[in-house]
């Protein structure tokens, strides 16, 4: 066993805005306070299994480019070991928190479920551990029910019973798992949960299977003590073209309509929210407008291509508008930020994967300052107080309160004549107050 995976690489550490050192936060300074939190308390990074440890840097049209000596192939629960160590050493170097995982991304498939869970319980032991000897904690862990070809009608919705089955015992491990090593929620993602033609689908069925399936793991959540919330992901298309779970305003329609709402949060990825033809933001303000924000996929997808590219986030102007929401409404409790991004194919070397993970850190370190300095200048906030001041009294704090009727409206229009006092929205103004601070 190499006794490192990254030799030629020190920890991370903070250097400041004026450091030339690629190997350096610029920005993340983990104890730095900003609203009397630490950023490590508000951001929460966590290093994903898949992307890091998993890519291999290929796509459709050619092979893996990745460098990645704890990929040997091999495809053993051995490999699996290695790869786990290889993990813990690249998170503990870049000074995160926290990790996520897929059940397969961690441990291999087996020929059986039985295998494959002998090999999760191996894995999962040296998980434990190294979590342990490193105090890196799980922000949450998931199924990864859309590779195995056994999904290829979906898992929950699938028109074959016995794979709703196969991915019920998948999730029940993984939540099992989750429980063990103290994550502090679990995520459903629906990869394959939609349908590429309604020719062959009974949409109703598949959805009700869908809300059958998690109400079992929300019983199963409390038969093992779980306390954390369940999280679901939206996304709109890809794999399939037409998924279940396509944006937030679906899922908390869909999680009302089962009865779910109580048991589930969102968690929220920019790139699904580009495909979806919303803005991260939108997102994130319509999962917090229901109580239903948990946590974000920090990564962010080329407007200019349809597909989910995964690139880490970089844009200053994301980023700040991501952490003005997530301050707005509380934070975070026990979700966080983590980087389901991928290097590009052309980055390739051991060491891009570092760099990549500390642009998209110092990005949201520099949002998160620019979000509190918005808020603390009070302008923006200010402006959108008082553009809604006719609400706070008379008849529209009537309405609100719901104490007004047609009959009220139609006497109070009627004494108007006609609607006065309508001011600017100020939208070009607004902007240009918004780039003061970037």
């Amino acid at each position: 066993m190499p006794k490192s995976f990254f030799p030629q690489i020190k920890p991370i550490q903070y250097e400041g805005p004026a450091s030339r050192n690629p190997l350096a936060f610029k920005h993340y300074h983990a104890e730095e306070k900003v609203e009397g939190k630490s950023m490590k308390e508000h951001l929460r990074f966590a290093v994903v299994y898949w992307h890091t440890m998993r890519g291999t840097g290929g796509d459709m049209f050619g092979w893996g480019t990745a460098q990645r000596p704890w990929q040997t192939g091999e495809g053993t629960v051995k490999e699996a070991v290695l790869r786990a160590r290889a993990m813990f050493e690249f998170v503990e170097k870049l000074g995160a928190p926290f990790y996520c995982w897929h059940d397969r991304d961690v441990a291999p498939h087996g020929p059986t479920l039985a295998d494959s869970n002998r090999a999760f319980d191996t894995v999962g032991a040296e998980l434990k551990k190294l979590q342990k000897d490193t105090g890196i904690r799980l922000l949450w862990g998931t199924a990864q029910n859309f590779v195995h070809p056994r999904y290829m009608h979906g898992a929950a919705t699938s028109c074959h019973a016995d794979a709703f089955c196969f991915a019920a015992a998948q999730v029940k491990k993984a939540m099992e798992w989750t429980h063990e090593l103290q994550g502090e929620g679990y995520v459903f993602w629906g990869g394959r949960e939609g349908y590429s033609t309604l020719l062959n689908t009974d949409l109703k069925r598949e959805m009700d299977h869908l809300g059958r399936f998690l109400h079992m793991a929300v019983d199963y959540k409390k038969k093992i003590g779980f306390k954390g919330p369940f999280y679901i992901e939206p996304k709109p298309k890809e794999p399939t073209k037409h998924q279940y779970d396509s944006d937030a305003a679906a899922c908390l329609n869909f999680l009302r309509e089962y009865e779910l709402l109580p048991h589930f949060k969102l968690n929220i990825e920019t790139n699904h929210a580009t495909l979806a033809g919303h803005t991260m933001q939108h997102e994130l303000e319509v999962a917090a407008a229901a109580g239903a924000l948990g946590s974000i996929d920090a990564n962010m997808g080329d407007v200019m291509l349809g597909w989910d590219t995964d690139q880490f986030p970089t844009d200053l102007y994301l980023t700040s508008q991501v952490m003005l929401s997530i301050l707005k409404h509380g934070g975070f409790t026990t979700g966080g930020t983590n980087f389901d991004a991928k290097v590009r194919r052309e980055s390739f070397t051991e060491e891009d994967l570092f760099l990549a993970h500390i642009a998209g850190m110092d990005a949201f370190a520099r949002g998160l300052k620019i979000a509190a300095a918005i808020r603390k200048d009070g302008r923006l906030a200010e402006f959108v107080t008082r553009r809604y001041r006719t609400w706070d009294t008379g008849i529209g704090a009537r309405i609100e309160a719901g104490k007004a009727s047609f009959a009220d409206c139609e006497k109070h229009a009627l004494k108007l004549g006609e609607v006065s006092g309508l001011e600017s929205g100020r939208q070009e103004y607004l902007e240009a107050l918004y780039n003061e601070f970037l």
